[in-house]
């Protein structure tokens, strides 16, 4: 029953994506021809922003943490409306296709290549991580029953992503991100209701449940000391969103598909706005596996990531929850890999390749040029399924928590880059621009090492501001070039 609901599942996602994908060439694949609705984007990105992990992992934060991670959920609305009124008008009045191409302006071509190298590095190995631990959880629902190896699984999966997005990119994507959200989103729910059945709940009695048991905590005031204090979670939120999505090609790719301005800014609240309650429904859905454990006389797993996954692998929930765990997984993992990978493809041909820079109206140029897109495409997807493989042989306990410390070190220099290009006239002298923004992350690893040995304090996600201040600070001291007007852009 499972692998036949999941093979009808892929079956409609193919037919989907060749549908909407009529024509193929970099125009299309990259920026969809500006031609997507602001709803249709706003929806589908909840879709690639919650991706596997959060389906997989938030429900287990309650274990630890209670529902503190709201706070961090209440600072990504702040962050939404900075992204939709800062940089959104920044991004499209430059007309940009790759977000990157505004450091060009900014520092020169060495700043520029700085910034995109970051995205890339961090775009991979948070996003192959995301994978990882989903296609993990779909080796146990279905490939290990057919003893096919992790690797094979990984690989199938990845060609089937290849499938939809060769053709038409961003296009395609913007109708399945569709897709694949109302899916994810309808997992959540009827899993939701089978436990509550199972608890003799209704929704409205499981709600009250919720709210009254322990775990329902959410703010965290006393402890400065703690990563949950609120202040530390709240501002690590509203910073991760800007870096995440605003700085990141990723999420601002499908807003720059959009007809506007306008759309584009509708598109960023209404997906921001919407970001709390789903999380929450997750972090409730957490506290209600609490309660069945206990009901069930089940032993608790030692890593929360196991708390969803675990009673679900273990039958107690029936085979038409494993049903919906599986599909909801496989479209959170697609959700958030395709969008990855086509962002990856974009900023190496446009800012490492410089694509767009040589504009030709002759057809074998242009030709050639989707024929680099294509082979950088597949060259993404090969690098995307040796680090996926990679952290299936290192494994982690919290894939999640790795995910949100590693952009604190790699997305920290671009946050510095464009704080300093948006705030201060003046231009750094650009050959120290790249040296600013690889020692900024170094220096930060440096301080967390000293101040967790000698004063017990180990920094959590605030990392992230500190590691864009230091390069703020940097670019700030650096020798400078005449003085330079950041309105024109």
């Amino acid at each position: 029953m499972v692998v036949f609901a999941l093979c009808a599942y892929l079956a409609l996602l193919l037919l989907v994506s060749r549908w909407v994908a009529d024509y193929d060439s970099n125009d299309t694949f990259f920026c969809a021809g500006k031609s997507s609705y602001w709803g249709l984007v706003a929806f589908g990105m909840i879709g690639a922003s919650i991706s596997g992990l959060t389906f997989i992992g938030v429900p287990g934060w309650v274990m630890t943490t209670d529902m503190t991670y709201l706070q961090m959920c209440i600072g990504f609305i702040f962050g939404y409306i900075f992204v939709a009124f800062v940089l959104l008008p920044l991004y499209y009045r430059m007309k940009l296709t790759s977000i990157y191409t505004y450091l060009d302006a900014r520092f020169g071509t060495k700043g520029y290549k700085t910034g995109a190298t970051f995205f890339i590095l961090s775009k991979l190995l948070s996003a192959a991580a995301k994978f990882y631990i989903v296609i993990r959880i779909l080796q146990v629902c279905v490939a290990d029953e057919y003893g096919i190896p992790y690797a094979v699984t990984a690989a199938l999966t990845l060609f089937l992503i290849w499938l939809y997005t060769h053709r038409s990119g961003m296009k395609s994507l913007v109708w399945t991100d569709v897709f694949q959200t109302f899916f994810l989103l309808a997992a959540l729910v009827l899993i939701m209701l089978r436990v509550c059945s199972m608890l003799d709940f209704s929704p409205s009695e499981a709600m009250t449940a919720v709210m009254n048991d322990p775990h329902s905590r959410i703010f965290e005031w006393d402890d400065f000391v703690s990563r949950q204090n609120f202040w530390k979670q709240f501002l690590s939120g509203v910073f991760v969103v800007i870096v995440m999505t605003g700085l990141d090609q990723d999420m601002m790719q499908k807003n720059l598909t959009c007809r506007s301005l306008r759309g584009a800014q509708m598109n960023m609240c209404t997906y921001g706005v919407m970001f709390l309650p789903v999380n929450f429904l997750f972090l409730a859905l957490g506290i209600l596996l609490l309660m069945l454990y206990g009901k069930l006389g089940m032993e608790l797993p030692a890593s929360g990531d196991e708390l969803l996954s675990g009673i679900i692998f273990s039958g107690a929930l029936g085979e038409a929850a494993l049903m919906f765990f599986t599909i909801g997984v496989v479209a959170s993992a697609l959700s958030s890999a395709d969008s990855a990978l086509t962002a990856l493809t974009t900023s190496f041909c446009v800012d490492i390749l410089d694509m767009e820079k040589f504009y030709s109206v002759d057809l074998k140029v242009t030709a050639r040029k989707e024929l680099v897109r294509k082979r950088v495409h597949i060259f993404m997807m090969l690098l995307f399924l040796c680090l996926t493989l990679l952290f299936n042989e290192v494994g982690s306990s919290s894939v999640m928590d790795l995910i949100y410390t590693l952009v604190s070190y790699t997305y920290g220099p671009l946050l510095g880059l464009f704080a300093y290009g948006l705030l201060m006239e003046s231009t750094p002298k650009e050959k120290g621009v790249m040296y600013v923004a690889i020692a900024s992350p170094l220096i930060c690893l440096v301080l967390n090492y000293v101040c967790k040995q000698h004063y017990g304090y180990e920094f959590g996600y605030e990392m992230l501001m500190l590691n864009g201040l230091l390069t703020f600070v940097g670019l700030w001291m650096l020798p400078r070039k005449p003085k330079y007007s950041a309105a024109e852009y």
